[in-house]
């Protein structure tokens, strides 16, 4: 049997941010998996807050250059590349002077989510999916955490669907607490629109909240699990009453091998 290949979309990892539920379970889960023999690469935006020195980040110039045109404007794709040595582990990085050169996360130091952090999303999640074409890796799951990542499913199933690298992938979405306050954008959905995209397909998002941008991410996935202990209770409601394939959030002992276990089922 050919090794399941996994792909890791992250909102967060540590060492490069904090440590928090999801850097953790973004730094450590895909090494327990790695362990258990599987193949697996890893992917989390090159944030300005990122020590590009301290954790030896280098360009990886046969994946850059690439141009993604969003709201009709280009914005060039750099890929980066570290090691954790400790774990034989690869991260990627997706970067951009325009989204991701501010030396902060989602927000500001006053805490104000940033205005264009919808359009980090969508940079983000098709970074990713076109930086895996040019790997020619072709998943057999993709896990994604955090809601930057949510767009991932609508891409794989409504506009990389054609792609015969992503022809039999299965999509499994984490839920976690870490809602955003205001609104994205009033004109997120209309950004999302690509050529297999219609308006109806990106409904759910007419108003771009937490609990609707979480519950579009859960309609495109084959999977759903809670990342951590509490989380949006309309979002909760939502997947309970969706009846897709679900694990409820697991403790940091056993979190690793339930979820590869979970992989087999998805």
């Amino acid at each position: 049997m050919e090794k399941k290949r996994i792909l890791y979309i992250s909102q967060e990892i540590t060492p490069y941010l904090p440590e928090s539920e999801m850097s953790e379970i973004g730094r450590y889960l895909p090494q327990g998996v790695q362990e258990q023999g599987r193949e697996i690469r890893t992917f989390m935006p090159r944030y300005g807050c990122v020590n590009e020195r301290r954790n030896q980040l280098h360009e990886v110039i046969r994946l850059s250059g690439m141009n993604l045109v969003i709201n009709d404007a280009d914005h060039p794709l750099i890929i980066k590349v570290a090691s954790i040595q400790a774990a034989r582990m690869q991260v990627y990085f997706i970067d951009n002077e325009d989204y991701f050169q501010r030396k902060a996360v989602l927000h500001d130091d006053d805490g104000k989510e940033f205005e264009d952090n919808d359009e980090r999303a969508v940079f983000f999640a098709r970074g990713v999916l076109e930086t895996v074409i040019k790997l020619r890796w072709a998943p057999d799951i993709i896990h994604c955490h955090g809601w930057l990542t949510s767009l991932v499913p609508l891409y794989i199933k409504k506009y990389y669907y054609n792609d015969p690298l992503f022809k039999n992938t299965k999509l499994v979405y984490s839920v976690y607490n870490d809602d955003f306050k205001q609104t994205l954008d009033p004109k997120f959905n209309e950004k999302l629109l690509l050529e297999g995209i219609t308006t109806d397909d990106v409904k759910m998002i007419e108003e771009p909240t937490f609990a609707n941008v979480s519950k579009m991410a859960i309609d495109y996935s084959d999977a759903v699990i809670q990342g951590t202990e509490t989380i949006n209770a309309d979002v909760k409601k939502y997947i309970k009453d969706n009846e897709k394939l679900f694990l409820d959030f697991q403790p940091k002992e056993t979190y690793i091998d339930a979820y590869n276990a979970f992989y087999d089922k998805v």
